[in-house]
């Protein structure tokens, strides 16, 4: 067994934790004993260098720049499978025969309609109600549609209660667009598949036909892949702290919905183009470069660094790659490529964002593609969340599967005031 051995410089004393082997990147050192034996607890905001949980989902070499799903390397499984390849693989830790695809792909298919009352919801919001704030409230509301998920007995149960809300999700994102704009809501086509529909739900309209662009749907269905999941990221820790409390597992997923709303998480493609167009010409990236480099300027150059990367996003290089391809086949707009060309060349080749380790990220890339998809900037998010959307499940089946789990109570340094009195 290896250990580290830490020693309290105040008292002399010595205390030995096991550190616990990974299959791959960092070991960590399991302090579960730490409080009981020294009295201290660690200090570590934004759990920079802290472990939650263990986990066999998804791996991520940031100095390498690797990323994969149950040991499958992005790239791989980006350009090679579906999403709903992914889905399955996460949920069950193995890729689908094609008879289990077949199988699945119908379950979602049928899975895709959502109860009638769902509908009474959105009409109570707002007009031009960001869909973010409805997609969290809709969900949460199927835990009042659903409720015999919140005690789940077999694997079984498990799986029906994932697939039940990977189904919904793309519906309920497509009302959300609609409900935005003040369409009507498009029913799911049994006839189309995962990516197709949701395209298809959110640009129809009632008794007619719309034929979607394969290379459309094969643009989304990257996205979507390379979303999927992303090990303990600030979404997904809340899924997994909502989930330790008992909680319905769509409230833990709407938890997750409000936490990548954020700007500096599922936010952020865009704010991307938002800042594409504020730019607003080629001529203007050298000035907006020399803001970026300046440490009394607040502007911040959207798209670059990573928290974990310190290369280049695995996923935005699968992305470049997608963007060059097809770029003229989805009708990107020029303009704002010829922007972020400009940026992207610069940034790759200027030594301070080369020693400051800042790539482009995924985000930098996705909103391109999404604008070219004629989706709209508030929708960026909700790309993510049906994206995300089985990755959250299947974190939170794998927290329900640890025998270790505790309710997630970090602890605190207090600096307040003592002993005050009236």
């Amino acid at each position: 067994m290896k250990t580290v051995t830490l020693t309290d410089n105040q008292n002399k004393k010595s205390y030995e934790f096991e550190v616990l082997q990974a299959t791959a990147g960092h070991n960590v050192i399991d302090i579960r004993t730490l409080f009981t034996q020294t009295g201290l607890f660690t200090y570590d905001p934004g759990f920079t260098s802290t472990a939650n949980c263990s986990s066999s989902i998804t791996f991520i070499d940031g100095e390498k720049g690797k990323l994969t799903y149950r040991g499958y390397d992005i790239s791989e499984l980006a350009t090679k499978k579906s999403y709903l390849d992914i889905c399955y693989l996460l949920l069950n830790s193995e890729l689908p025969s094609q008879n289990e695809k077949t199988a699945f792909d119908l379950e979602l298919r049928k899975r895709s309609f959502v109860h009638e009352g769902i509908k009474n919801l959105f009409e109570a919001f707002p007009d031009k109600a960001h869909p973010m704030a409805m997609m969290a409230s809709a969900i949460s509301a199927l835990s009042t549609f659903y409720f015999e998920h919140l005690n789940i007995e077999d694997e079984n149960e498990y799986q029906v209660m994932a697939r039940r809300i990977l189904a919904k999700i793309p519906t309920l994102a497509a009302f959300c667009h609609r409900r935005s704009y003040g369409l009507p809501f498009i029913y799911p086509d049994l006839n189309r598949s995962f990516t197709e529909n949701f395209l298809y739900m959110m640009r129809a309209y009632p008794s007619g036909e719309l034929e979607i662009p394969e290379v459309e749907v094969r643009a989304l269905d990257t996205i979507f892949t390379l979303h999927a999941d992303h090990e303990q990221n600030a979404s997904t820790s809340i899924v997994r702290g909502v989930a330790s409390t008992g909680a319905h597992p769509y409230a833990a997923i709407s938890a997750g919905v409000n936490a990548l709303w954020g700007r500096a998480h599922g936010g952020a493609n865009e704010s991307v183009i938002a800042q594409l167009e504020y730019i607003g010409d080629i001529e203007n990236v050298d000035e907006f470069i020399k803001k970026a480099k300046d440490p009394n300027d607040k502007f911040k150059l959207m798209g670059f660094g990573h928290r974990v990367y310190k290369n280049f996003d695995p996923r935005a290089k699968i992305l470049k790659m997608l963007l060059d391809e097809l770029k003229d086949e989805l009708g990107v707009d020029n303009k704002l490529l010829q922007i972020a060309q400009k940026i992207e060349e610069i940034a790759l080749n200027d030594e301070y964002f080369i020693k400051r380790k800042l790539y482009p990220n995924i985000d930098f890339y996705s909103g391109l593609i999404l604008t070219a998809l004629k989706i709209p900037k508030p929708m960026f998010p909700i790309i993510f969340v049906i994206g995300r959307s089985v990755g959250w499940i299947t974190q939170w089946i794998e927290l329900k599967h640890d025998k270790e789990m505790k309710i997630a109570r970090p602890r605190q340094l207090y600096v307040g005031e003592v002993n005050q009195e009236i």
